[in-house]
């Protein structure tokens, strides 16, 4: 049981269970009727996705430091109490079901879900290999 962090678009791995996009925006030129079946989400979860001030600033980041700025206020945004809260729940289901969360970005190193991956751990969440 336990969370994968995942790229959305990519293959989905066996068992992977529900599949939650945290991104801002829904894929482009994609019909909605078909986002589970070319593997990009099947529940979308907008709120755990950076904000779009934030989206632009990680897009820009060129420099480790600008980088650790972007993560600095996108943990910022994350300590919020409702998402605090989306977070501490998917931590909590991590222990009983198999699901992922993810991203387009094709770094994970560059792309918010490093960070998110990093708060789900620090919330005692099961994380499994991608």
């Amino acid at each position: 049981m336990g969370i994968r962090i995942v790229r959305l678009g990519s293959p989905r791995a066996k068992d992977e269970g529900l599949r939650i996009g945290t991104v801002r925006r829904p894929p482009r030129g994609v019909p909605k009727s078909e986002f589970a079946s070319q593997d990009w989400y099947d529940v979308w979860y907008p709120a755990l996705a950076p904000s779009a001030e934030l989206v632009k600033e990680a897009q820009d980041a060129a420099t480790p430091k600008a980088w650790a700025a972007f993560a600095k206020k996108y943990r910022a945004e994350m300590a919020a109490p409702d998402t605090a809260r989306m977070l501490d729940l998917l931590a909590a289901l991590s222990h009983g079901s198999d699901f992922s969360v993810g991203c387009y970005c094709e770094d994970e190193g560059r792309c918010h879900r490093s960070v998110l991956r990093a708060l789900l751990d620090e919330r005692g969440a099961v994380l499994l290999a991608g």
